[in-house]
């Protein structure tokens, strides 16, 4: 048997099994929690420590980034066809 075709079926499934696990994941869950405010919403201050609202996220949920790659090109899709 070919060594080449031998890696290329052991190693393209587990791939494909992965990629479309995760467009499921983005499809049914599009948003993850921030990391840096650990999904509260707030942070604090380096000096004061006073609290104050995340600037990466809105309400402590970040958009996944396959998601944003697919709102991307729909985006683009949808302005082809116009």
């Amino acid at each position: 048997m070919d060594p080449l075709l031998t890696l290329a079926s052991v190693t393209i499934p587990p791939a494909l099994l992965v990629t479309l696990g995760y467009v499921l994941l983005c499809w049914v869950s599009p948003f993850k929690r921030c990391q840096r405010c650990a999904g509260t919403g707030h942070t604090t201050t380096r000096v004061l420590r006073r609290p104050r609202a995340c600037r990466r996220c809105d309400r402590g949920l970040r958009l996944r980034t396959g998601r944003r790659v697919f709102n991307v090109f729909r985006r683009l899709r949808a302005e082809a066809h116009r």
